[in-house]
């Protein structure tokens, strides 16, 4: 696994330079057309920037590109059936190696103080959240990564069951992320997520005056091979935390907030007295 930063997942490697060698044909055709840059953008739509960094290779083309660039550049269909061959990912790169993990633990506890845990998160509160991320996604990748984390509420499903944990911030249950109507269905689903059998969820109150998750939101997984790994996330990246020691601290750590968080009964009845208020 990857230890620290803004890493990429395993297998990237391949899709960079198949980006690469279609940024390469496009900038091929797009000079056997007598075009600019700036003027392949304005006939398919996109800006300047966008197509230099298609060109590049330095980032995936819209789903949207693909026919009329084809098309303006008289490309005989090499360049709109390269979305059959190229990998659209589904996650920013920095989050795509936790989400395989996630999907294919034994169990995973999340302390989240920032926003609603990704597999609880309803279609508008996760449409709203991508969407105010800085420095902006592209609406297509908005759809991807939106399409993805919605994936990730199978977790709450999956055969055989995960066991799941979630301590969550009350001031994240106060936040109308997408709105108050969207906001109410999302308290709403989390309520019932919280009546599962294999989910506990509690609730950190914002009068508790001693609190073990000062230092952010954290993930604690067993994975398919029983180990125990932790996640943390921050500004600019994410880390994977395995060594033994470092992983029985974020354990000690969980343990004292789960202790300082409101009980399974009273965190639903708040949850469901907040989304009453909406």
């Amino acid at each position: 696994m990857a230890c620290a930063g803004r890493w990429v997942a395993v297998g990237k490697e391949e899709t960079a330079q198949m980006l690469r060698y279609f940024g390469s044909q496009v900038k091929h055709f797009r000079g056997l057309k007598g075009m600019t840059q700036e003027e392949l953008g304005k006939a398919v739509g996109y800006s300047l920037d966008t197509i230099a960094s298609i060109e590049q290779g330095r980032r995936p083309p819209p789903l949207k590109f693909f026919d009329p660039a084809d098309c303006v550049l008289c490309a005989g269909g090499i360049i709109a059936n390269a979305k059959r061959f190229l990998e659209f990912p589904r996650y920013p790169a920095f989050f795509a190696e936790f989400a395989d993990a996630e999907a294919k633990a034994i169990s995973v506890s999340y302390y989240e103080c920032m926003a609603i845990p990704g597999p609880l998160q309803t279609e508008p509160y996760a449409r709203a959240a991508i969407s105010a991320y800085c420095p902006p996604y592209s609406p297509e990748q908005v759809d991807q990564y939106v399409a993805a984390r919605l994936e990730r509420k199978a977790l709450l499903t999956r055969k055989p069951p995960a066991i799941l944990g979630f301590v969550i911030e009350h001031a994240v249950l106060r936040r109308p992320i997408g709105g108050r109507e969207a906001f109410k269905k999302q308290l709403l689903h989390v309520a019932e997520a919280a009546r599962r059998n294999n989910v506990t969820l509690q609730v950190m109150p914002d009068g508790c005056e001693e609190h073990a998750g000062l230092e952010g939101p954290m993930t604690l997984l067993e994975t398919e091979d029983r180990r125990m790994v932790g996640y943390v996330e921050y500004q600019g990246g994410s880390e994977w935390v395995s060594k033994p020691e470092d992983v029985s601290v974020l354990h000690q750590r969980y343990g004292i907030i789960r202790a300082q968080a409101l009980t399974t009964r009273d965190s639903l009845a708040l949850i469901e007295s907040l989304a009453g208020e909406l």
